[in-house]
């Protein structure tokens, strides 16, 4: 028991510390725990722990529902707008059409009869997008929200389709009375009925318990992750879906302005990544006896299928309907990153001691290898090629909630001014500041100087604030420059003139000397953008007017407020 502890923890250790590599010669840092388990396989502890696949499969129902609950609380209710319709058509349909075509290939390159390969198909139908947004955010990059919405909110729904598929196909390989159509029907409706109810109960009580809980700091986010535990089980106690409760949970707790919540994502930021990197440490134990790798020649070829033909294909049938531009559907589709649950699916048909058992987690190994090296390293440069990229947005350098008995939630943040503006040094009288902030002191050479009306700012300074949350924004636009970010610049992006949505086309033409048709005269820029796209309307959309293009610089209550104008 020791010696295993101590394998484990030195596995996890050394796995860590070598995680700046993988940024410096770009490799996912995921596939590097991978590398790491495959290789500490070989010792006799290593296939030791391997063998225990019902450890294996219970650690792994635990880390895929602590990464589901985190990626709910990180989900916006904004999102929805653009993205919800399309992720959920892409998280069950496409899900249907992914596993199909992977598994009829499946069946002629491995020889397998047609069940065991629709169920290899269905097991590597699941993507992993919260390990593509860790290699966008580590790239700095910013998607459009059309795009990112859809990857975000599919992450967390396509699990439970792919989970209900591989239960499906395990029962019919298995029994002898195969379910009908009805019975499936009843176990799909109970899954998705049951985790929904669920998970949307269960996490609008934890929201109105939380606020009036007086906790130490640290109980909130071992609160949460104990909650959302007890909700996992008790669903899936009922045969419901554990995992879709669970991430809606994640939803309802993260959107409920919780004081506690910034302290609560940063703890739970550490647990996923616990997770996930304990999924492919794992996965690598599994795999470590050498004869079990002669399929690799197979499994390149399905992932090439999957990734070239079936993601794709799933992709523009399913997102075709909502008006996605082609070059969105082509990203998204590379996009389908495979990772943690593939892992965990690959062990139900070791448990379940079907034949051929021990192919599918070689299988998931060699396409969740492939799929980080392919797709996880080239993620940045498909975004900027197909020009999905958006200009980085300014942030606060720290921020930290402030306790204190207000209605508001107010919190302090420091920014470092590393503009042009202020370089010569000026003070902020005349500036147009937010309302109900207070400047409180500045960092200057290490050393901290008391704010005053005053004081001339200078390029370098750190400035600590107090104000409420919607106000980092706009500071952050004024005291912080993105130039370190390695994105575009807003004036290359959006155009040198900036106008109001409300303009309308007539004014537009007189000042601009463009030419534009009488009958769209009395059409403002807004409406004007809505008529030319097939969806709502996101920051970075462009429609063309004659010579120019006018680019969505923001939106207000899902309206298009202010324009950019590219000649």
């Amino acid at each position: 028991m020791i010696l295993t502890l101590l394998f484990a923890s030195a596995m996890l250790l050394i796995s860590i510390v070598l995680s700046p590599l993988s940024n410096r010669i770009g490799m996912p840092v995921l596939l590097l725990f991978l590398g790491v388990g495959l290789l500490a396989g070989q010792s006799e502890l290593g296939q030791l722990m391997s063998t225990e696949v019902e450890s294996t499969f219970l650690v792994g129902h635990l880390a895929l529902a602590i990464i589901l609950l985190d990626g709910g609380m990180r989900t916006r209710f904004e999102t929805f707008r653009v993205g919800l319709k399309p992720a959920l058509s892409l998280a069950t349909f496409g899900v249907v059409i992914t596993a199909a075509v992977t598994g009829w290939a499946a069946h002629w390159i491995l020889g397998l009869p047609l069940l065991p390969s629709l169920l290899i198909g269905t097991i590597i139908s699941s993507t992993d997008a919260a390990a593509v947004f860790a290699l966008l955010q580590n790239h700095g990059l910013r998607l459009n929200q059309r795009v990112s919405a859809t990857l975000e909110i599919e992450s967390g729904s396509n699990d439970p389709m792919a989970i209900f598929l591989t239960i499906i196909l395990l029962e019919l390989i298995t029994r002898s009375t195969p379910p009908g159509v009805g019975e499936a029907a009843l176990l799909l409706l109970t899954q998705m009925g049951l985790g929904a109810v669920g998970g949307l109960a269960g996490g609008w009580l934890l929201a109105r318990v939380l606020p009036k809980l007086a906790l130490q700091a640290a109980f909130y986010p071992l609160l949460v992750t104990a909650a959302g535990l007890s909700v996992f089980a008790l669903v899936s106690l009922f045969d419901g879906s554990g995992f879709l409760a669970i991430y809606l949970m994640g939803i309802q707790v993260g959107n409920r302005g919780l004081r506690k919540l910034d302290d609560i994502l940063q703890v739970h930021d550490g647990l996923a990544w616990l997770a996930q990197l304990s999924l492919f440490l794992m996965l690598g134990l599994l795999l470590s006896p050498h004869d079990k790798m002669e399929y690799i020649p197979e499994g390149l070829a399905l992932a090439a299928v999957l990734i070239l033909i079936a993601r794709p294909l799933a992709v523009f049938i399913t997102l075709w309907p909502f008006g996605f531009r082609w070059r969105e559907q082509l990203f998204i589709a590379w996009v389908g990153l495979r990772g943690a649950v593939p892992i965990v699916l690959a062990l139900f048909p070791l448990m379940a001691d079907i034949e051929h058992a021990a192919l599918f987690p070689i299988i998931a190994f060699i396409i969740v290898t492939l799929s980080l090296l392919l797709q996880g390293t080239t993620l940045a440069r498909a975004a900027r090629w197909l020009k999905l990229e958006l200009p980085a947005e300014p942030a606060a350098l720290r921020r930290l909630n402030i306790e204190w008995a207000s209605p508001k939630n107010h919190r302090l943040m420091v920014f470092e001014l590393d503009g042009e503006h202020w370089t010569p040094p000026r003070t902020l009288k005349g500036v147009r500041l937010p309302t109900d902030i207070v400047m409180t002191a500045v960092l200057r050479d290490g050393v901290m100087l008391p704010y005053e009306p005053d004081l001339k700012l200078q390029s370098g300074d750190q400035l600590a604030v107090i104000g409420e949350e919607e106000a980092e924004l706009p500071l952050a636009r004024l005291f912080s420059s993105v130039a370190s970010i390695p994105a575009l610049k807003e004036s290359t992006f959006f155009g040198a003139f900036e106008l109001n949505g409300s303009v309308q086309l007539e004014a537009l033409a007189q000042n601009f000397g463009i030419e534009v048709p009488v009958e769209l005269h009395s059409l403002s820029l807004a409406d004007y953008i809505d008529s030319c796209l097939q969806a709502p309307p996101v920051v970075g959309d462009r429609a063309g007017l004659g010579s120019i293009q006018l680019v969505v610089k923001s939106l207000e209550a899902g309206k298009v407020s202010r324009v950019g104008l590219k000649f």
